[in-house]
């Protein structure tokens, strides 16, 4: 099924029901009608879209849809191919499925997640994975994948899961961290794994760690190829010479737990070499 915005709206859309498993089993009429929200005012998914086909477990949504927020909300199953930019909370709450976004996506790139494989081909913006405001839960499952830079607060209060970043990162990544793993392969900003409880940083790039984080080795992980290969099956451009690198290992955030970790490559030592 193919839905294409006929205008870029002027105030943002609220669009949750633009969703597989609100689709599955329903005719093209009826899911045109379903209901969507621009501004304070209700309206149907055919006032600002052109819906073609008939539905077949996979959406493809075509226009800039850097005001369209909420698509994918609550996914359990199927694929949805977002061809252009896409708006804030993305994919929030997915349990499944595939959701591919060929352009940017603006912030909060599926909060709450639990399940499934998320792509921005493009940039994110802040908070990938992470907790809304006020709650004390991000991203609990699945795989984010974003092929260029992302905003601050990477995955923040994530409780398991995996996310990507190909480019560069910017401040607070993994702060308040529980579970999961982020993996860096740009640049990183400030105060990486601030606050962290437990769970794995791992940045392909030298990153100066807060004081408050203890230094334990420097070693080869054996499990990194496991984590790159997997990233290369995605689509991820990795260096090979990354899997066998040696990366210093720091314990923190010892105002928390002090069971997290936080890995990047030691590039001093490198030099020594």
């Amino acid at each position: 099924m193919l839905l294409k915005l006929k205008s870029t709206p002027e105030v943002p859309i609220e669009a949750p029901t633009i969703c597989t498993d609100r689709f599955k089993a329903r005719k093209k009429d009826e899911i045109k009608k379903f209901p969507i929200h621009h501004g304070n005012r209700e309206c149907s998914i055919d006032d600002f879209f052109e819906v073609t086909g008939e539905y077949q477990e996979e959406i493809k949504i075509e226009g800039d849809l850097s005001k369209v927020k909420l698509i994918g909300a609550g996914m359990k199953e199927g694929k949805i191919i977002i061809e252009g930019n896409v708006g804030m909370h993305v994919g929030v709450d997915m349990k499944g499925g595939e959701i591919v976004v060929e352009g940017n996506a603006t912030d909060w790139v599926a909060p709450r997640m639990s399940g499934g494989l998320l792509t921005v081909k493009g940039n994110a913006g802040h908070m990938v994975g992470s907790a809304f405001r006020g709650e004390k839960t991000g991203m609990t499952g699945g795989e984010i994948i974003v092929h260029g830079n992302a905003g601050n607060e990477t995955g923040g209060r994530m409780r398991g899961g995996m996310i990507a970043i190909g480019g560069d990162a910017g401040d607070f990544s993994g702060v308040d961290m529980h579970l999961g793993t982020i993996i860096i392969l740009g640049k990183t900003g400030i105060r990486q794994g601030a606050g962290m409880e437990r769970g794995t940083i791992i940045c392909m790039n030298q990153v100066e760690p807060l004081p408050t984080f203890t230094f334990a080795c420097s070693y080869q992980p054996l499990f990194m190829r496991n984590y790159l290969l997997r990233l290369k099956e995605l689509g991820m451009k990795i260096d090979e010479k990354k899997i066998n690198e040696v990366y210093e290992r720091w314990s923190g955030d010892s105002i928390k737990l002090n069971r997290g970790e936080l890995l990047f490559i030691n590039n001093k030592s490198l030099e020594k070499e």
